[in-house]
């Protein structure tokens, strides 16, 4: 499975920075707009960003990215000026789990698994 979102240029560089996102695929459409693939961890992740062609409509989504440092993506995601959704936290599920919403409106929930005493 990998997600699909539609999100302004400037997400590109946001996944980069907070969750080390490499680039896989990268084709140009025209100068404000590209589909480009990206790797996360072991996931990869579609992103068409800039303009949209006139029959598509944009949407946001909410996607879960199990990283090794909760606290350490989301400090960095929000000091990227990602809205704050919920700090981390231990949940009763054993993960340590936090979630911020980027410029487009995508909710990013990060979580890793931990032992709860």
């Amino acid at each position: 499975m990998r997600p699909y979102i539609y999100a302004p240029i400037s997400l590109l560089e946001f996944l980069a920075q907070v969750f080390g996102a490499d680039e896989l695929e990268h084709h140009e459409f025209g100068p404000e707009s590209c589909h480009v693939e990206l790797q996360i961890g072991d996931s990869i992740l579609v992103v068409e960003a800039g303009e949209l062609p006139p029959d598509v409509h944009a949407w946001t989504n909410s996607v879960y990215v199990y990283v090794q440092d909760v606290d350490s993506v989301y400090a960095r995601a929000i000091a990227l000026g990602a809205k704050p959704i919920t700090e981390p936290v231990e949940k009763l599920y054993q993960e340590r789990q936090a979630g911020c919403q980027d410029s487009a409106g995508n909710t990013w929930w990060v979580g890793t698994y931990c032992h709860i005493k």
